[in-house]
């Protein structure tokens, strides 16, 4: 228990952000700024540490009416000493946003191997859905501030443990290397460091961010590779159930929504459930996109035996890459905005909601039914659609 203690307390965090080149200025670590904005105090080393399992030591939990948190809303006083290792760090922390993956996974299907990104898109909304399900039920909290600088406000609001960044970036990387080897000739120990670096940087990124402790970290990487190892066998078996079976678009659907709809309940507000769901729609729409193109005959794989060599970077063949990115990104926006606008409306005229009523979007009859729409949508356009508009404009 004291070794937990140890690598769940903040003062760690702020010791690796310090060590970073990261610090809180003198004027933060006041309890009255010169602005007004309170500040907590900074808990010596030995004082006894206030159980975890209180909501309210979640720091900043309790929202405003206009969607901040209540202390994420007052900018971090904060310098920084190295900014090379300061943006490299932002970087890597982005990589593991869900942002990042719906936009940057649909190019391994585009130009790469739509094989490859079913497998990270079933992997990545099992690691997703179990991580922010644990942190919403075991409730722990993110480190406080002071000690810790915290560069990204707006999850603060969510519990801590474990970090879905680190599972993430561990669970897709290693999918990736463990599924590549059949597909595309590439020397393994080359994508071994590439898969250690990059889940490493996210995780690093996690603590400097001041989001997670090293326990949340360290935990969201253990938890990532036993789901890597309990699935690892079943995979093929996956692969053969989604692409074949008839009643594969159905299961999927329903019990992906499912889900989303017995996602735990908090007594606030927290964008864990928006983002679960947000995940695990586009899933949906992608694992039916799949298995509408295997129907159709049309799946996009590359041709020839298997593995391939990897594509050669030429000029035309970036020109063509550059385009697709594109084309489908802008597909993938235009379909969000429109498929959020109608189920909003939609839902808000059910419900006789007036439409002024930004907040009530964050209500679960109204959030999970709308996200869930929108981002199977993403899903099916990113799968099914995309590959064939690529085709008619020549880039593929």
């Amino acid at each position: 228990m004291e070794l937990l203690a140890y690598l769940h307390d903040s003062e760690l965090v702020a010791r690796f952000q310090r060590q970073c080149g990261l610090s809180l200025v003198e004027s933060a670590h006041h309890t009255q700024s010169e602005t007004g904005t309170s500040v907590k105090p900074e808990r010596t080393r030995g004082q006894p540490r206030q159980r975890l399992n209180q909501q309210d030591r979640n720091s900043n939990y309790k929202y405003e009416e206009n969607g901040c948190a209540s202390l994420a809303c007052s900018k971090p006083q904060y310098k920084v000493r190295n900014w090379p290792l300061h943006f490299l760090f932002l970087l890597s922390a982005g990589l593991g946003h869900e942002v990042f993956y719906i936009t940057c996974l649909p190019i391994i299907h585009w130009s790469v191997d739509p094989f490859l990104c079913r497998r990270l898109v079933n992997m990545w909304a099992l690691v997703m859905y179990v991580g922010q399900v644990m942190k919403d039920i075991l409730k722990l909290p993110r480190p406080s501030s002071p000690p810790v600088v915290k560069l990204e406000p707006r999850v603060d609001a969510e519990y801590g443990l474990p970090s879905t960044h680190a599972m993430a970036a561990t669970a897709i990387s290693f999918t990736l290397l463990l599924s590549a080897p059949s597909r595309i000739q590439f020397p393994f120990e080359v994508g071994l460091l590439i898969a250690v670096t990059l889940s490493t940087l996210v995780s690093l990124s996690r603590l400097y961010t001041g989001m997670h402790s090293v326990l949340d970290v360290i935990c969201g990487i253990l938890i990532s590779a036993t789901l890597l190892g309990i699935t690892y066998p079943y995979w093929e078996t996956l692969d053969h159930f989604q692409l074949n079976s008839r009643i594969s678009p159905i299961v999927v659907v329903a019990l992906l929504y499912f889900l989303c709809c017995i996602y735990p309940e908090l007594d606030h507000y927290s964008p864990t459930r928006g983002d679960t769901t947000t995940v695990l729609g586009s899933c949906a729409g992608a694992s039916v996109g799949y298995w509408v193109n295997e129907q159709l005959g049309q799946t996009f794989e590359p041709e020839g035996t298997l593995p391939v060599p990897l594509p050669t970077l030429t000029a035309h063949a970036l020109a063509l890459g550059a385009g697709r990115f594109l084309v489908g990104a802008m597909a993938l926006l235009v379909t969000r905005h429109i498929v959020k606008t109608v189920s909003l409306h939609l839902l808000y005229s059910w419900y006789k909601v007036p439409k002024s009523d930004i907040n009530a979007r964050r209500r679960k009859e109204i959030e999970v039914p709308s996200k869930f729409a929108t981002y199977t949508s993403v899903g099916l356009v990113h799968s099914i659609l995309a590959s064939r508009l690529f085709v008619l404009l020549g880039l593929l």
